[in-house]
């Protein structure tokens, strides 16, 4: 079976290195971006406004490889790589809630950006408390670490990942 997506847009971000660039968005502190989505896709953007957040899905296009087995950057243990956010995935797919802060044309204005510039972007959803929040999660092994004090920013842990080709971040 083979699976094909093309972008519909992607990130402008302040961030050009993996090195040094936040791994979530609660630790990019509000760093501003934008995602320019393609023309063919503008009638898409009706009524996104309305909403606060949204979450982005996208192409780790700077990842190359995996392994099964990773010590996350929450983290000083090696873990299952399905129980981790590590960006060196089989299916090199990325997903963050970012805040909306404003849309002109087919640029959306985002905050709290933890992404790449030059990102392939493949989808946009509306964030919702009441569709997406969930009472009595359970956090696994981020029970022990999701409060521990760090920087939250890539160290280049994960080789692939530490540069990007320049043909691979066009955007």
């Amino acid at each position: 079976m083979e699976i094909v997506y093309r972008p519909i847009g992607f990130v402008h971000s302040p961030f050009t290195e993996p090195i040094g660039m936040p791994i979530q968005p609660r630790f990019a502190d509000g760093a501003e971006g934008t995602v320019e989505v393609l023309e063919d896709f503008a009638p898409g953007l009706a009524d996104l406004d309305g909403f606060s957040h949204i979450h982005l899905i996208y192409h780790l296009h700077c990842s190359s490889g995996y392994t099964l087995a990773v010590v996350p950057y929450m983290g000083a243990e090696q873990r299952g790589l399905f129980a981790t956010r590590a960006p060196r995935r089989p299916n090199p797919i990325g997903l963050s809630v970012v805040r909306l802060l404003g849309i002109t044309g087919t640029r959306l204005r985002v905050a709290d950006l933890d992404i790449l510039d030059g990102t392939p972007v493949l989808d946009i959803k509306p964030f919702s408390p009441e569709v997406d929040h969930r009472e009595r999660c359970r956090i696994g092994w981020m029970e022990g670490v999701s409060n521990r004090s760090q920087t939250g920013v890539a160290d280049g842990r994960f080789a692939g990942t530490d540069g990007c080709d320049p043909e691979r971040r066009k955007g």
